[in-house]
């Protein structure tokens, strides 16, 4: 994980902030292709032992190669700042840092052989988006997805 500075951030905790369940819309693009699929579903982010949060995403992807059930989990654990968070795989790999903190809010991860750069915009107390922006010569696309807390 790349160290960032501090900047301000519309929360200052964003472990508490994340904490809980937020329903999911997201939109797939494969931009070399065409194609273009959704992913519907629910996000939460349970507490760890160690302080961190557990990522669980599970919902139905509609693309052509999958339309069914789909899930993926991540390991976000505290970084040095509460305004920010360092994102793992289950394996332990690290990911990227999510933060929602000005010039801070965007981060990169190299999966040889395409770059993924992600960008999180905070939509006020009980919204958020991120896109993952994926070129290289496997791959083209862009993945947006909005989040809101479920009541």
């Amino acid at each position: 994980m790349k160290d960032q500075p501090h900047k301000s951030s519309p929360t200052q905790d964003l472990r508490a902030y994340l904490l809980g369940s937020w329903t999911l819309e997201r939109s797939l693009r494969d931009r070399a292709s065409g194609t273009r699929g959704t992913f519907t579903g629910v996000v939460r982010y349970s507490e760890t032992p160690d302080g961190g949060l557990l990522f669980r995403e599970d919902g139905t992807m509609t693309w052509p190669a999958h339309t069914g059930p789909a899930s993926r989990e991540y390991v976000l654990r505290p970084s040095g700042s509460p305004a920010a968070m360092d994102v793992y795989f289950p394996d332990g790999k690290p990911f990227h840092r999510m933060s929602f903190s000005s010039h801070a809010n965007e981060d990169r991860h190299w999966c040889d052989p395409d770059d993924y750069k992600v960008n999180y915009l905070w939509g006020g107390p009980d919204a958020f988006s991120f896109a993952w922006d994926v070129h290289g010569p496997a791959k083209d696309l862009l993945l947006e997805s909005q989040l809101r807390r479920e009541q």
